[in-house]
Parts: C-alpha cells; sequence; structure tokens
C-alpha cells in the first residue's frame, strides 16, 4: 500500500513559476514511474508528465520546455516545477505512482490533489 501527499500548490500569475511536490510512503517496488496529471472541470484528466524509476521522462505536448519533473529516491519525493505558468495549467494537479511487482502485477496511486490557479 502507498500512500501520497502533494503540497505546494497555490496562486501565481501568468508567467510565474510553482514548484508542487508529492511524498510517497508504504511500499515503492523497484520498477515505478512517478508522474502528475491534471483535471480541470468537464474535461478528463490528463498527464503532465511522469518520470520512471530508471530516469526516464514524458511530458504532455503542452508543457514541454516549461515543465520539469524530477524525483528523489532517497526520500521517495517526486517534484513537478511548473515555470512559464499560463492561464491554460489552471487546474487540480494530481501525483501518481505505478509500479510493478517481480510477478509482473501492477499497482497504482494517486494522491488527493492539490490546487494550482494562474490568474492575474
Amino acid at each position: 500500500q502507498v500512500q501520497l501527499v502533494e503540497s505546494g500548490g497555490g496562486l501565481v500569475q501568468p508567467g510565474g513559476s510553482l514548484r508542487v511536490s508529492c511524498a510517497a510512503s508504504g511500499t515503492i517496488f523497484r520498477n515505478n514511474a512517478m508522474g502528475w496529471y491534471r483535471r480541470v472541470p468537464g474535461k478528463e484528466r490528463e498527464l503532465v508528465a511522469t518520470i520512471t524509476s530508471g530516469g526516464s521522462t514524458n511530458y504532455a505536448d503542452s508543457v514541454k520546455g516549461r515543465f520539469t519533473i524530477s524525483r528523489d529516491n532517497a526520500k521517495n519525493t517526486v517534484y513537478l516545477q511548473m515555470n512559464s505558468l499560463k492561464f491554460e495549467d489552471t487546474a487540480v494537479y494530481y501525483c501518481n505512482v505505478k509500479q510493478w511487482s517481480v510477478t509482473a502485477t501492477w499497482y497504482e496511486y494517486w494522491g488527493q490533489g492539490t490546487q494550482v490557479t494562474v490568474s492575474s
């Protein structure tokens, strides 16, 4: 079982920056991916960025060049540095962990979300 706690959301002006963090506790398997998804009212939850245990990253086209995902394995924490924020980045940001056991069974966990609002 894994618990995820997000922090760092808030209100920021267009062009500003925020860093959100997600701390994971519980049993983290060797093969895993941590990432961020976001949701706005009326839209499906969408992937923002992911980073695997091997360090491979993936970003949504809309955030490439502006957002950077990283992780601290010693702290079981994933970060999302968000720069050059736009109005359309306003959303609830959710931390996600996917992991695979040695038997290839996979598990998925979600945080409660942290609000990011970009507004003048």
